[in-house]
C-alpha cells in the first residue's frame, strides 16, 4: 500500500476532529458535572469549567506562532500525547490529598495544549487538501467532531452514573467524593482513546504544508497579528457586529451549565432529580441529536432565504425556546419523556438558529485581508461570552433559584434581539465560502462549532 492511499482523508479527518471534539468537550462542559457530583456548589462547579474555555476563545494570537515551528502533524501528536497523559493524569491526582489544587491548574494548561491542537489539526486540514477536498471532506469534518460531544456528554457521562451505582455501588442520589472512583475510570478511559488516536494518527495523518504567508519570526507574527487587530477595526460599522457577536448567544453561556445541573439536582433543590445515566441519554444523547438536525435544516432554510431576510428569525429560534427550561422548572415533570421532549425542542431550535450566527460572521465580518482569522476573532467574542456567563451562571442561580434563574434568562435574550436588529449586511448574503489566511475553513468551522 502506498504512502498517499495511507493517507487518504478519511483515514485521518474523522478521528482528528473526533479527538479534537472529544478533548474540548471533556475540559468544558463534562468537568462541569463532574464538579456537580463531587459535591461542588453551582457557582464553582459552573466558574471552573467555564474559566477553561478562555485558552480555545484566545487562540488565534498564538495561532501564527505554531505555524513557524516544525511541521503541523508534530503539533498534533505532541498535543494529542499530552492531553490524553493529562487526563491519565487527573485520574491519579483524584487520589491524592489535596486533589482540587492540583486539577485545576492541570485542566488549565490542558485547555492551552488543546487549543493548539485545534490549530495545528485545522492546519494539517488545510494544507494537506486542496480547496475541492475541503469542500468534500466538509461534512465528514462536521459529523466527526459532533460525535466528540455525543460520546463525551452523552456515553461517558451515562457510564459514569453506571460505574459509580453498579460497579463501585454507591448511591446515587448523593454528591460528594464517592463520585472520584468513577470519575477515575473515566479520566483513564479518555486518556486512552486520546493516545491511541494519537498512535494512529502517526501513520495515517500527512504533515501539512506551510501556509503562504507563514511567519518566519516572532517579530512577523506579531507584526501579522497587529495588522489583522488594525483592519479588523477599520471594518464599517465594526462595533454593531462585535456587539452581534458577543450578545447573540448571551441565553446560551447562560443555560450551557446551569441546564445539566437543574436536570440532576434534587427536587428539593428545584431541580429535576435526573440520575448522571439519565442525563447522558437526554441531555448529552437526544438533545446532541436534536442540535445536529436543526443546524442541518436551518442551514437549508438559510439558503433558501437568504440570511438577510431570516437572521431576526433565527434569533428568535435561538431565543424563545429557552422557556421549556422555565416551564420545566415551575412544573417539575417527573416523566422522562417529558423532560426529553423539553431539551429536544430547546436544543431543535439551539441549533437551527446558531447556524445563521455563524453564517453572519462568515458572511459580513469575516471578509477581507485576513478573512479567516477575522472570523476567529468573531468565534472567539461568541467564547469569550460563553466564558463570562458560564461563569456567572452559577452563582446568578444560587441566588435566584432555578425559577428566578430561567427568567432571568428570558429577560437577558432582550439585547440578543436588539443586536440582531441592528446587525449590519454590507456584503452579499449569498451561501458562499471565504478562503482565508491559513486558518480553518469558515464552513467547516461553522458547521462544526454549532453545538
Amino acid at each position: 500500500m502506498s504512502t498517499k492511499s495511507l493517507r487518504h482523508p478519511l483515514l485521518w479527518v474523522p478521528t482528528g476532529y473526533f479527538t479534537m471534539a472529544l478533548g474540548y468537550t471533556m475540559l468544558t462542559s463534562v468537568t462541569a458535572i463532574m464538579f456537580k457530583n463531587l459535591g461542588m456548589d453551582n457557582g464553582r462547579a459552573a466558574a471552573y469549567s467555564s474559566m477553561l474555555i478562555l485558552a480555545y476563545t484566545i487562540k488565534p494570537l498564538f495561532a501564527p506562532v505554531v505555524e513557524m515551528y516544525r511541521t503541523k502533524k508534530f503539533f498534533v501528536l505532541c498535543t494529542q500525547v499530552l492531553v490524553g497523559l493529562g487526563f491519565a493524569a487527573a485520574a491519579l491526582a483524584m487520589g491524592l490529598p489535596d486533589w482540587m489544587a492540583i486539577l485545576l491548574p492541570l485542566f488549565w494548561a490542558m485547555s492551552f495544549i488543546g487549543a493548539t491542537q485545534d490549530i495545528a489539526s485545522d492546519g494539517v486540514y488545510v494544507t494537506s487538501l486542496d480547496t475541492r477536498a475541503q469542500s468534500l471532506y466538509c461534512g465528514v469534518q462536521s459529523l466527526s467532531w459532533n460525535i466528540g460531544p455525543i460520546v463525551a456528554s452523552g456515553f461517558l457521562v451515562y457510564l459514569s452514573g453506571r460505574l459509580h451505582t453498579d460497579v463501585f455501588h454507591h448511591d446515587p442520589k448523593v454528591f460528594g467524593p464517592a463520585w472520584m472512583d468513577a470519575w477515575r475510570v473515566i479520566f483513564f478511559i479518555v486518556a486512552a482513546i486520546i493516545v491511541l488516536m494519537a498512535l494512529w494518527h502517526v501513520r495515517m495523518m500527512p504533515d501539512g504544508a506551510r501556509a503562504a504567508n507563514t511567519p518566519t519570526s516572532l517579530r512577523g507574527a506579531l507584526d501579522i497579528l497587529w495588522d489583522s487587530f488594525v483592519t479588523f477595526f477599520q471594518k464599517r460599522d465594526v462595533w454593531k457586529m462585535v456587539a452581534f457577536a458577543f450578545l447573540f448567544r448571551v441565553s446560551i453561556g447562560l443555560l450551557e451549565k446551569i441546564g445539566p445541573f437543574f436536570m440532576v439536582d434534587a427536587a428539593a433543590k428545584g431541580g429535576l432529580g435526573l440520575s448522571n445515566e439519565q442525563l447522558g441519554i437526554v441531555y448529552g444523547t437526544y438533545g446532541l441529536a436534536a442540535v445536529l438536525l436543526g443546524s442541518l435544516l436551518g442551514g437549508m432554510y438559510v439558503a433558501r432565504r437568504g440570511l438577510k431576510r431570516v437572521l431576526f428569525v433565527l434569533c428568535c429560534a435561538v431565543n424563545i425556546p429557552n422557556a421549556t427550561f422555565l416551564a420545566m422548572a415551575i412544573l417539575l415533570p417527573s416523566s422522562t419523556l417529558a423532560i426529553t421532549a423539553g431539551v429536544v425542542i430547546e436544543k431543535f431550535f439551539f441549533g437551527f438558529g446558531s447556524v445563521g450566527f455563524m453564517i453572519y460572521l462568515m458572511q459580513q465580518l469575516a471578509p477581507g485581508k485576513y478573512t479567516t482569522t477575522h472570523y476567529a476573532f468573531g468565534t472567539g467574542l461568541m467564547g469569550l461570552c460563553n466564558m463570562v456567563t458560564g461563569v456567572a451562571s452559577g452563582h446568578l442561580q444560587e441566588m435566584m433559584g432555578y425559577v428566578g434563574y430561567f427568567v432571568f434568562v428570558m429577560v437577558a435574550t432582550i439585547p440578543s434581539f436588539l443586536a440582531t436588529w441592528f446587525a449590519p449586511f454590507h456584503h452579499d448574503d449569498g451561501m458562499g465560502s471565504h478562503a482565508g489566511d491559513g486558518g480553518a475553513p469558515a464552513g467547516a468551522d461553522a458547521a462544526q462549532r454549532v453545538a
